[in-house]
């Protein structure tokens, strides 16, 4: 993700008159606004969490996630839940609402917003989810722990563009595109299966009572109600009554997203005529020494200037740092620990939710979003991919078996036996790290060979 030419230009002008902007803030713009340092420290703090799990400070670290907490006003309880239920329920739907918003703009504006631009990634990553969970079901048919079957369906963006960023000009541009839009795609399901399969109980007043804060919301985005803060309120009761609802926290964040305006109020033209007025009244204003009016003008042009930036583009670039570089790794620290005991580790080899879990996304994720997108080229449902060879997709459909983050995240939900969360959080992390090296190695490898054939081609027909 490149810098936003927003906050590019926003620190710009804070750098003339700020020795900490010019000498820290510009400099380490590119390094926020990137995906690659962003699963590095997801890494760092998956790392931390399994070292933490399996030293003398692992007691501490589950008493402080087991620390119950609880919001009371007057007669109402909006919240009760400990540390670890905060981050998974609450600072998760912070990632969702980024990924609700990334969703909205790639099928409005970005690489799925046209059927023929589409179709690939698109199909590529339905069988990226299908053949994951078949395989997974396969391995534990007849068993409660079937129900683990959308554990293995899902790609960790952060991780998958980290690598492909580690390999530089090895992998072809197209490839990138690829993979950021298959993983929009797949986040689409992944969405879909949580809610479907992994909701619990449905409170239809609670439902309800969401169903009219977004109505409210929907009244103010209406009205042209622009305060960050009165959506924050609003967006906090909605958030509520989803917790209580029996439908996951975590999709108010989603539908949020959904919500959140793509169109600016002022298209960048009407933003220089509007412009070129009012500059003209603020130097008559000056002039005459009318002060109180040129400050008016300024407000003036301050909302036209805030106004050619729609709601979602502001947010996305304002959110989108926090979410990858606090709440990530706060969800990696709460929940990628696991004692790799003697015990765990045994019972992990004969369990068939580690397996499942391995096999779908080493396996099943490239079989799946390879084989997919070949079959849609056959029977002519997507174009060939352009500017990528098939040899790159097996790689990038390799790197995408890095599960992770939404990975956890489901194995949570899908079961409550901590036995079999933990089995799954060993499958999860040794399927991301084979796919990731697995990955690493093939592009590498295929990237180095195709080099020496266009070396090889170009000498023959010199």
């Amino acid at each position: 993700m490149h810098v936003p030419p927003r906050s590019y230009g926003s620190a710009k002008a804070l750098a003339r008159r700020s020795f900490v902007a010019r000498r820290l803030v510009l400099p380490t713009q590119g390094f926020f606004h990137t995906e690659g340092p962003g699963g590095v420290l997801l890494l760092i703090s998956s790392i931390a969490a399994l070292v933490v799990a399996n030293s003398s400070w692992s007691p501490w670290l589950s008493a402080l996630l087991a620390t119950h907490l609880s919001i009371e006003i007057g007669p109402f309880h909006p919240y009760q839940g400990d540390i670890r239920e905060i981050i998974n329920d609450g600072l998760m739907t912070v990632f969702f609402y980024i990924v609700g918003l990334e969703i909205k703009r790639e099928l409005i504006e970005g690489r799925l917003s046209s059927p023929r631009q589409a179709a690939l990634p698109v199909v590529a990553a339905l069988g990226g989810m299908i053949v994951p969970a078949l395989l997974y079901y396969a391995c534990n048919v007849g068993h409660p722990q079937a129900r683990g079957w959308g554990i293995p369906m899902a790609t960790d963006i952060a991780f998958s563009v980290g690598i492909l960023i580690v390999l530089g000009d090895r992998v072809p541009p197209a490839a990138r595109i690829f993979l950021l839009a298959l993983a929009i795609a797949d986040d689409i399901g992944a969405i879909l299966v949580i809610a479907v399969f992994y909701s619990h109980g449905i409170d239809w007043s609670s439902l309800a009572a969401a169903a009219g804060v977004l109505f409210v919301i929907a009244l103010m985005i209406r009205g042209g109600i622009r305060s960050p803060v009165a959506y924050l309120f609003v967006s906090l009761f909605f958030w509520v009554a989803m917790l209580n609802s029996g439908v996951h926290a975590t999709l108010a964040g989603v539908i949020l997203g959904f919500m959140t305006p793509i169109r600016p109020w002022f298209s960048l033209y009407s933003f220089e005529r509007s412009a070129g007025k009012l500059m003209r009244r603020f130097r008559n204003a000056l002039s005459v020494g009318n002060f109180d009016r040129a400050e008016a003008i300024m407000g003036q042009m301050e909302e036209l200037s805030r106004g050619t930036e729609s709601q979602l583009d502001r947010r996305l670039r304002q959110i989108h740092p926090w979410s990858s570089y606090l709440v990530l790794p706060l969800f990696a620290l709460a929940n990628a620990g696991v004692a790799l005991t003697g015990e765990s580790l045994g019972r992990a080899i004969t369990s068939g939710i580690t397996w499942g879990i391995m096999l779908g996304l080493v396996v099943g994720k490239p079989l799946g979003i390879v084989g997919f997108a070949w079959l849609a080229v056959k029977i002519r449902i997507a174009a060939p991919p352009t500017g990528a060879s098939w040899t790159n997709l097996i790689g990038v459909g390799i790197v995408a078996g890095i599960g992770f983050t939404v990975s956890l995240f489901v194995a949570g939900l899908a079961f409550d036996d901590p036995s079999q969360v933990e089995d799954a959080k060993i499958g999860v992390l040794v399927a991301s790290v084979l796919a990731g090296l697995g990955g690493l190695a093939f592009l590498g490898v295929t990237s180095v060979k195709a080099s020496l054939e266009r070396i090889e081609l170009a000498t023959v027909e010199g």
